[in-house]
């Protein structure tokens, strides 16, 4: 079973394609030469063979018209008999001589003497007609010519010669021809194959050196780049892998930090609740119930921050997944804004924050409800959370629409977002002011979320921001989904 597997890969390999290739360019070329050149052969000596008997029969047929051969039935011309007879033996053929009364005066192979002949082609010859016919297939060739009086100003036909000559020595030196080309074409088809081996090995060389190097990367992503250039092909390939091998290197670098800061951020808040318990367990019963509620308030909040950060990285599995996971449905974007604000209320006025909303027009699109909530959640929850609690904050939201597009803008008075992070703000688990994020439960993945969120509407995000002034967001999203 593994030997066919071998060879039907075999089968399917280029270096079984370019050895047939090879061969077949050098060998079918050669079987048509030798094929055209034996056809030729044959046609080329055929035709010879016709014009050297039709020589000779014309002129002992004139030397018979000039002569009383047919009056005589060619008893008393033993010098043209002796010459028909010589045109049969030269000529491995038969003549007869048919009088004008197609009666067979001579016959070289006296079969036929004093016989009636009324055939096609002495009956062409006494309409003065030359026919001459190749019988390929029994080896010889016959023609017929008409004997004319010389003294005939019309040249009135007085007889006929009919000429079989054979052509077997013809036909044997094509079979021996034939043999002579299919040793050569044998000879050539063995030297066609080591040749094609030969190139197919040179040509396929720097593939099989390339499949040997990304053999060499297969078990990690080194420093290692390929370098092929033995023609252009293995080089822009090189360069192609060289170039994927670069971004999965990026992304395996992602993961790995991505991996690290989800350990770091579900450990401190384990590492926060294992230190309280841990304190209230060394003081027993000893304890006072103010200290112990007030641990098990802390490690409530730690709960409350773990159960956050699982259910972001949820969130945000979800919205790495396609585009055909989203639930796209009319969705009045004006009430669903009016919504999410009634909802954040209570933060807005715990932060002593004012939101305001601004319309511009009615908007319908269609949407995702459940993710696009959640990321202009995030949007308007960061910009109140992130901002003055002097009771001078505020956050504008204005929605506004074109024939393609909504457009939902969210400004706040807030902190603002230094120039060299705003190139960073939606990495995953990226924090401006860790500290701050920190005492505000912010896990760092929100913007992420949002982002994606956005993208999978086929929209688009922007962000501008001054340091210590505030921060807006612009987003684009169609108004139409289009898959």
């Amino acid at each position: 079973m593994h030997k066919n597997v071998r060879f039907l890969d075999f089968l399917k390999s280029l270096k079984f394609r370019f050895i047939i290739l090879i061969t077949a360019v050098i060998v079918i070329p050669g079987v048509l030469l030798c094929f055209g050149i034996l056809n030729s052969y044959e046609s080329r000596a055929v035709s010879i063979r016709e014009s050297e008997v039709l020589s000779q029969a014309k002129i002992l047929a004139n030397q018979i018209a000039t002569s009383d051969y047919l009056e005589n039935g060619g008893a008393d011309s033993q010098e043209l008999k002796a010459k028909v007879d010589m045109l049969t033996t030269i000529y491995d053929g038969r003549v007869m001589v048919v009088d004008d009364e197609f009666k067979i005066i001579t016959d070289t192979y006296n079969l036929d003497d004093n016989k009636i002949i009324i055939s096609k082609e002495v009956v062409k010859s006494f309409a003065g007609a030359e026919t001459v016919n190749y019988d390929s297939e029994n080896h010889y060739i016959e023609l017929s010519i008409p004997i004319t009086n010389p003294d005939d100003e019309k040249g009135a036909v007085i007889g006929a010669m009919v000429v079989s000559v054979s052509t077997d020595n013809i036909v044997l030196n094509l079979v021996y021809l034939s043999q002579i080309a299919i040793i050569i074409e044998v000879i050539l088809a063995v030297v066609a194959l080591f040749l094609g081996i030969f190139c197919t090995i040179k040509m396929l060389k720097p593939f099989n050196r390339l499949s040997s190097g990304i053999e060499d990367i297969k078990t990690g992503y080194s420093e290692y780049n390929l370098e092929i250039n033995d023609c252009t092909e293995t080089r822009k390939i090189c360069e192609d892998i060289n170039s994927m091998l670069s971004s999965m290197k990026v992304m395996d670098d992602s993961r790995q930090e991505f991996v690290s800061n989800v350990s770091h951020e579900l450990k401190t808040p384990l590492t926060s609740m294992k230190v309280l318990a841990d304190s209230i367990n060394s003081m027993g019963d000893e304890a006072p119930k103010e200290l112990y509620q007030e641990f098990m308030g802390d490690i409530t909040n730690e709960i409350e921050r773990e159960t956050k950060i699982i259910n972001d990285l949820l969130s945000l599995v979800k919205m790495d997944k396609s585009s055909a996971d989203l639930n796209i449905e009319s969705v009045n974007i004006n009430e669903l804004i009016e919504q999410i604000l009634k909802r954040l209320q209570p933060i807005a006025e715990k932060q002593q924050v004012e939101v305001v909303l601004e319309s511009f027009r009615p908007v319908t699109a269609e949407v995702d409800e459940v993710k696009l909530s959640l990321a202009i959640t995030n949007l308007v929850e960061n910009a109140i959370k992130y901002n003055k609690n002097d009771g001078e904050g505020w956050v504008h939201v204005s929605l506004n629409a074109d024939h393609q597009y909504f457009y939902l803008k969210v400004e706040d008075s807030g902190m603002g977002i230094p120039e060299e992070s705003l190139e960073h703000i939606y990495e995953r688990f990226y924090r401006v002011d860790k500290s701050h994020s920190r005492e505000i439960g912010g896990t760092g993945l929100g913007l992420a979320i949002t982002r994606n969120s956005i993208l999978m509407h086929r929209g688009a995000i922007k962000v501008h921001s001054m340091l210590g002034e505030g921060t807006t967001f612009d987003v684009r999203v169609p108004l139409n989904y289009i898959a």
